[in-house]
C-alpha cells in the first residue's frame, strides 16, 4: 500500500506554531540532529546539574523532541533523579502485572548472543497499551556494541500527521483505537499465565499534546489492535497505510547511535521509536527510567 502524498507547504512545526529552535540557550549547548526531530545537548552533567540547566533542558526537549546526552558516568539515583525532574516514575507493567523482579523504576534491556529477542525491535510508542501512558523515557546506554550497531530510530508524530492529506486527517479526528499489550507480548512469544492480565486502553487517533497543544498520530504497530466501530477490514487497512505512512518516511525521522555512558531521553507522547538489533554476537546493556504522565491521551479538537 502507498504512502499517503504529502503537501510540502502544509508540514512543519513552524506552520504551527513557534519556530522548533527559535530559544536562545545560555546554559546548556543544543545541537540539532535534524531540522524538526532530535538534538544532542552538551555541557552538562546529569549527575549535578543546575536549576537553570535543568529548565533549558526542558525547553529543547519540547522543541526536539528527542535529547542525547553523551559522557554520562552516572549512577541507578541519578538516573532516577534526572527522570524525576519530569515527572513521577511509572512502573512497568511487567512488574506490576507479571511479577517482574527487581527495581520497579528501573527496567533492564540487555540483549546478548543468546538473547531471543531485543526489546522494542519495532516501530512503537512505550507502553501505549497502559491508560495513562508514560510522558518520557531516559535510556541510559552502559555497554554498547564495539562494531557501531545497537541505534534507536525516532519518529516526529507531528510530523507525521500534518503530513496526511486534510481528507484523510478530517476522517481520524473523531476515530479510537484500542492499544492491546497481549499484542505485543506476543510480539516476543509471551503467553499470559492463568490469573495473569496485562493493560489494554482505548486511545484517540489523534491526540493532543497537552504542553505544546500540536496534533499527534497516536497509532503504533507494536500496540494498536484495531478502530473502534470499524470492521477488521477497514480497521487493518486504515492503520496498515498509518504504520507504513509513519515508519517509511526519513523527513521525521532521526537516527542516534551510541558510545558507552550515552542516555537518550524522548517525549513518548509524540515521538515512536525502534530500537535497532544488528550487533549479533555482540552485546548492549541499558537501564531505563519512564516518566509517568498526570493523565491519558485527549482527543485533538479539529
Amino acid at each position: 500500500m502507498a504512502t499517503v502524498l504529502q503537501k510540502p507547504q502544509a508540514v512543519g512545526l513552524g506552520k504551527l506554531g513557534s519556530p522548533p529552535h527559535a530559544h536562545k540557550f545560555e546554559h546548556i549547548d543544543v545541537r540539532p540532529i535534524t531540522p524538526h526531530t532530535g538534538a544532542e545537548v552538551r555541557g552538562v552533567s546529569l549527575g549535578s546539574l543546575t536549576p537553570e540547566q535543568i529548565e533549558e533542558i526542558k525547553i529543547a526537549f519540547h522543541q526536539h523532541l528527542v535529547l542525547v546526552f553523551r559522557d554520562q558516568d552516572i549512577t541507578q539515583e541519578q538516573h532516577k533523579d534526572f527522570g524525576r525532574n519530569f515527572g513521577s516514575l511509572h512502573i512497568h507493567p511487567s512488574f506490576s502485572h507479571l511479577g517482574k523482579k527487581g527495581d520497579p523504576e528501573l527496567f533492564v534491556i540487555d540483549t546478548t548472543q543468546e538473547s531471543r529477542f531485543s526489546n522494542g525491535e519495532a516501530w512503537h510508542s512505550d507502553v501505549s497499551c497502559d491508560p495513562v501512558p508514560p510522558l518520557a523515557s531516559l535510556l541510559y546506554v552502559k555497554d554498547a556494541p564495539p562494531n557501531g550497531g545497537g541505534d534507536t530510530c525516532f519518529a516526529n508524530m507531528y510530523e507525521a500527521f500534518h503530513a496526511l492529506s486534510e481528507p484523510l486527517q478530517q476522517m481520524l479526528y473523531p476515530l479510537s483505537a484500542v492499544h492491546d499489550g497481549r499484542k505485543d507480548l506476543d510480539n516476543y512469544n509471551f503467553q499470559l499465565k492463568p490469573g495473569q492480565s496485562y493493560p489494554r486502553a482505548e486511545h484517540p487517533i489523534v491526540t493532543k499534546h497537552p504542553e505544546t497543544g500540536h496534533a499527534v498520530l497516536y497509532v503504533n504497530g507494536s500496540f494498536t489492535s484495531h478502530i473502534v466501530g470499524m470492521s477488521r477490514t477497514e480497521s487493518d487497512a486504515i492503520l496498515n497505510l498509518l504504520y507504513q505512512h509513519l515508519e517509511q518516511n526519513p523527513r521525521w525521522q532521526c537516527r542516534v547511535s551510541y558510545e558507552p555512558n550515552t542516555l537518550t531521553m524522548w517525549d513518548n507522547r509524540c515521538a515512536q521509536h525502534h530500537a535497532v538489533w544488528d550487533y549479533y554476537p555482540h552485546s548492549r546493556y541499558a537501564e531505563r527510567v519512564t516518566v509517568q504522565c498526570p493523565a491519558g491521551p485527549d482527543a485533538f479538537a479539529s
